[in-house]
């Protein structure tokens, strides 16, 4: 009996682990878009495959308005890229509050994002947002192993007629 209840301590570790990895991926994605972000307004010509593709374009148009308006223009461009990065940011933190929406509206945007990865071939950048998109799905997965695990014992641990309302 003790083996079992030390396998499912273990299992309810690796799943809370799980879960917990896969709402992290957006803190990830949103932190690396605008470290990507910086290094390009900077004028670099580099940066990280996991950032998104949306905050690419926002740095081409950036760059483009800063030989028009100078500084303002790469300036702008970083105020569009931190609210697109805050979107992923808010995906995590709700993800990590088990809330079902974020993780399904953050993998639909970011599946989007990788169609603009489609559009210019860049196949690196593609294969790592199905890389993050898997473990993403994944945590949320878990989510869904670690809220069925709560609702089962609460649900048999209550009384007959107990919880109903008359």
């Amino acid at each position: 009996m003790a083996e079992s209840s030390e396998k499912k301590i273990e299992q309810n570790i690796i799943l809370q682990n799980q879960f917990k990895s896969g709402a992290d991926w957006f803190f990830w994605i949103a932190g690396l878009s605008l470290i990507n972000s910086l290094i390009v307004l900077a004028g670099a010509n580099w940066s990280f495959i996991v950032g998104l593709g949306a905050t690419q374009v926002i740095d081409g148009f950036a760059i483009d308005a800063a030989r028009e308006y100078g500084f303002a223009g790469k300036a702008g461009g970083f105020i569009f890229d931190c609210v697109v990065a805050g979107v992923f940011v808010l995906f995590g933190v709700f993800a990590r509050k088990k809330q079902d929406w974020a993780f399904i509206a953050g993998m639909t945007l970011y599946f989007l994002d990788a169609l603009l990865f489609l559009m210019v071939q860049d196949w690196l950048s593609i294969g790592f947002h199905a890389f993050a998109l898997v473990s993403i799905f994944s945590g949320f997965k878990a989510k869904q192993s670690l809220s069925a695990a709560e609702i089962v014992p609460a649900a048999a641990s209550q009384p007959p007629g107990q919880g109903e309302k008359e």
